[in-house]
């Protein structure tokens, strides 16, 4: 790989450090920010008194100690569950440093805001959108609210955004278009779909986020799609071989839950080259 690919990718922490902690935990994401990740990645869902909470699947069995899915409970109800029970238990007797009640509770997204706005440098937000569910569009009209609260919904002309958003749902990048048309949007595709084969994207959508099998199976895709004039973010990429395939077919940015080797690799992390401010790749979508 070139020294200026390797310093111009943008690694996206994939629901936190999520090999070193609890995915979807305020302990993944505070060692992602320390770890030097430049962006978060993020899934959220709708409670059923209307908070946007970060949890990947529809049901809270997997992640949790408790049962149920998120979109039929409160943020009291899921507030007295433990998100990082699952996770470590099998390979140490060790107590991680991350076992605590504050750090592996429910995370809401403004809590996650707020850890962003106070990271004391710039780490960008890849907020997904998951789809389907109950509540359709309303999820999409309390993500901009939120994000309105915080600044984020409308970036100023001429700066790039620090928030993305991204769906395989195109019909929830619609809305987001529609509601908030300075927030970058990205399509999520695990396959090339037959409408997809030419580059083209959903409407709105300037940047396309690649299952890694898309790259390895179909590495002429990524050409097609950059010569349309779209951006390529990469998911979930944590071997060594396909850092480097990212890094070879032109990717922008690499959604790992390995941040700190994946940063190490690219001659960016601890005791590697010195870390150099990397461009958002949102910021033209």
């Amino acid at each position: 790989m070139t020294h200026a690919r390797q310093h111009t990718i943008q690694v996206v922490a994939h629901r936190g450090a999520s090999e070193d902690a609890p995915e979807h935990t305020l302990a993944a994401y505070t060692r992602a920010i320390e770890d030097g990740a430049d962006a978060l990645e993020c899934d959220v869902r709708l409670t059923a008194d209307g908070h946007l909470v970060c949890v990947h699947d529809r049901r809270v069995n997997r992640t949790s100690n408790g049962r149920g899915a998120v979109s039929t409970l409160e943020l009291a109800d899921l507030a007295q569950l433990d998100f990082g029970a699952w996770k470590g238990l099998e390979e140490s007797d060790e107590r991680p440093d991350w076992r605590d009640p504050q750090l592996t509770s429910v995370l809401t997204l403004e809590r996650l805001l707020e850890l962003v706005a106070d990271a004391g440098r710039r780490v960008e937000l890849a907020i997904e959108t998951k789809h389907p569910t109950r509540w359709a569009g309303r999820v999409e009209q309390r993500l901009i609210e939120l994000l309105d609260r915080f600044g984020l919904a409308a970036p100023p002309p001429g700066e790039p955004s620090p928030v993305r958003i991204m769906s395989f749902s195109g019909r929830s990048l619609h809305r987001v278009a529609a509601a908030a048309p300075g927030i970058p949007v990205v399509y999520l595709m695990q396959f090339v779909s037959p409408r997809n084969r030419d580059g083209r994207l959903p409407a709105g959508a300037r940047t396309a986020g690649l299952s890694i099998r898309i790259l390895r199976n179909h590495p002429g895709y990524v050409e097609r799609l950059h010569r349309a004039g779209h951006r390529i973010h990469v998911w979930t990429v944590d071997d060594p071989a396909d850092v480097e395939l990212c890094v070879r077919l032109g990717a922008e940015a690499i959604i790992t839950n390995r941040p700190k080797q994946v940063l190490a690799q690219l001659g960016r992390g601890p005791g590697g080259v010195a870390r150099e401010a990397v461009p958002g790749p949102g910021g033209d979508v």
